[in-house]
């Protein structure tokens, strides 16, 4: 098992307080559920020690400002703001695909229903840019312009990602850029915001923003893996959940465009009505990885992580931060598969 990186544990003791700082800005009804969600309180409203993600983004944004020469510190209201942004796109996700849980616990809208569900994410995502507007950097508005695009790009992947479940055939670009989308974009953002807010030159911003993104591609190829073969006991959500919704994944689309008999029946399987049974999800997993969907997602996943390795060396950036980049992407890439 792949040792998880120091700077994860520096970015969530360096954020949680300005990220709390920041969820009690809220109503007290969005507020309350807002930090159920993180894991800070029961459902009931006591303390709890529940864990509350790695915090992967906000490492990003923080070991960018590093990258280029300026304190972390600098990057603090960039890395608030994409954690926020991320778990805005979290409890909406969680609704959308009807999973009852994360992290081990109940989902907010399986809690206290669709409506509020909705309301606390977008209560996170107009948070997120009052964080940066308020920080009084110079570099605010460009960083907030940033995480608009981003925030844009985020729900266009989402789109796509709904429409697959409308269509008989999705190719394997399609599925392509909608990852690009839906989880590239905002690791893309997390890499350079820091920079943005150091007001670092454009080609290292740039080459950090490359960097996110193919870690997102790698990320979320992983992701879509874990999503059928992972141990719920690792990923805290049942097995086969991505089947269960016959979501057309990455592995799911590689596997449909390779033809012949495994793919005339998987694409049967998924245009089926009903809900799946056990018996029928298991079948659905053994045809997506004979087709070669498993290994695939796993290959792509890792020459991904080389694209992002090289665009970090082509440009000039602290040693420290590059390596400490280098490990997160391969943590990243690397979960238990």
């Amino acid at each position: 098992m792949t040792a998880v990186p120091a700077c994860l544990h520096r970015s969530r003791d360096a954020i949680t307080p300005a990220l709390r700082a920041a969820v009690d800005r809220l109503d007290r009804k969005t507020r309350h559920q807002a930090a159920y969600h993180f894991g800070w309180i029961t459902a009931g409203g006591a303390p709890a020690a529940a864990g509350a993600g790695k915090a992967v983004r906000p490492a990003l944004a923080l070991l960018s400002a590093e990258a280029v020469g300026a304190e972390p510190e600098i990057a603090l209201p960039g890395a608030v703001a994409v954690e926020l942004v991320h778990n805005f796109s979290l409890i909406h996700d969680d609704l959308m695909d009807g999973d009852e849980e994360r992290r081990h616990r109940r989902t907010v809208w399986k809690l206290w229903g669709a409506s509020s569900a909705i309301l606390t994410g977008d209560a996170m995502l107009a948070l997120a840019q009052e964080v940066l507007l308020d920080s009084g950097l110079p570099t605010a508005a460009p960083a907030a312009g940033l995480l608009a695009r981003t925030t844009r790009h985020l729900i266009r992947g989402q789109v796509q990602d709904l429409s697959f479940e409308q269509r008989s055939h999705v190719a394997v670009a399609d599925c392509v850029d909608m990852a690009a989308g839906k989880t590239g974009a905002l690791l893309s953002a997390s890499a350079a915001i820091g920079a943005v807010l150091a007001g670092a030159p454009e080609a290292a911003v740039d080459a950090l923003a490359l960097y996110g993104d193919q870690v997102g591609l790698a990320f979320q190829l992983t992701d879509d893996v874990l999503g059928i073969w992972g141990d719920p006991a690792v990923t805290g959500k049942s097995v086969h959940t991505d089947l269960r919704a016959r979501k057309k994944s990455l592995p799911v689309s590689y596997a449909l465009n390779q033809g012949g008999t495994l793919g005339v029946e998987l694409a049967a399987w998924l245009s089926a009505p009903g809900e799946p049974g056990e018996e029928e999800l298991r079948r659905a997993a053994e045809l997506i990885e004979a087709a070669g969907g498993r290994d695939w997602a796993l290959s792509e996943a890792a020459r991904r992580m080389a694209l992002a390795e090289d665009a970090l060396r082509g440009v000039d950036l602290d040693a420290g931060a590059r390596e400490e980049l280098l490990a997160l992407g391969r943590f990243v890439v690397d979960r238990e598969v």
